[in-house]
């Protein structure tokens, strides 16, 4: 079990890790995410962004390993991917590049859900130990 969550949380942190190249500039951005970033203050914001996913990721790497960080991993990527999730969904109209994104995050959650299941289960089996 406790393999299992780790590598569902290896996905997940992979997931969040990929953005991290957005910290390069604007030309790594328009290849993310399929649009212009001209504007200074947009790119400044976008790369930020890059630098927090990349934070996350580790975090979600390092509590694959380390399995008494892993419900305040799950949290943060259910945090993340959800409130992402439900943006899009509620915004609409995205590019292609946006629907990529999306994908990525469906899965995201499928893993994050496989792994609240197994850590709640195995949460549960130790008290009862």
């Amino acid at each position: 079990m406790n393999k299992a969550i780790s590598l569902l949380l290896g996905i997940v942190a992979v997931i969040h890790l990929l953005p991290l190249s957005g910290v390069l500039g604007a030309d790594r951005l328009t290849a993310l995410y399929g649009m212009a970033f001209d504007d200074a203050n947009l790119q400044i914001m976008m790369r930020h962004r890059a630098v927090l996913f990349g934070l996350l990721g580790m975090f979600l790497l390092a509590a694959a390993c380390k399995p008494a960080w892993q419900g305040t991993a799950l949290i943060a990527a259910f945090a993340s991917v959800v409130s992402f999730l439900w943006l899009a969904w509620s915004v609409g109209g995205y590019n292609a590049a946006i629907a990529r994104v999306v994908t990525a995050d469906l899965v995201a959650f499928a893993c994050l859900l496989a792994a609240a299941v197994l850590y709640l289960l195995r949460e549960r089996a130790a008290a009862n130990a």
